[in-house]
């Protein structure tokens, strides 16, 4: 139960700082950007994966995994659109990168959740 509570510590945690980044600091330029919306999107492909998944450790897996391919398909339209306004496109890859690694980690985790509970 412990990798449970971690691995949702951790999906929460990122999903904060990707908001607050996003919505108070601006990620992509000055606050409140319009562009900054797709990143409230990653959130939202979570959040519905997880209330599909009825937070269960199989769903939360899968919808884990859903908000990281949610998240380098946002990488991928910021570094190819450029919309990026400050930021250099190597900073945006490691930004990026960071939060897919936080949601794959998240997601890894709840799937030793799901492996210790059948056991």
């Amino acid at each position: 139960m412990n990798t449970y509570r971690f691995a949702m510590v951790l999906a929460l945690a990122a999903a904060f700082f990707m908001v607050w980044m996003a919505l108070g600091v601006g990620i992509l330029g000055d606050p409140g950007d319009l562009a900054d919306l797709m990143y409230v999107g990653v959130i939202a492909v979570g959040l519905i994966g997880a209330l599909v998944a009825r937070f269960r450790a199989t769903g939360m897996t899968r919808a884990l995994l859903a908000a990281a391919l949610a998240q380098i398909i946002v990488a991928l339209v910021v570094l190819v659109t450029g919309l990026q306004e400050g930021p250099s496109a190597g900073t945006m890859l490691i930004l990026h990168a960071v939060f897919v690694g936080l949601f794959l980690g998240s997601s890894r985790l709840f799937r030793k959740a799901a492996g210790e509970r059948r056991e």
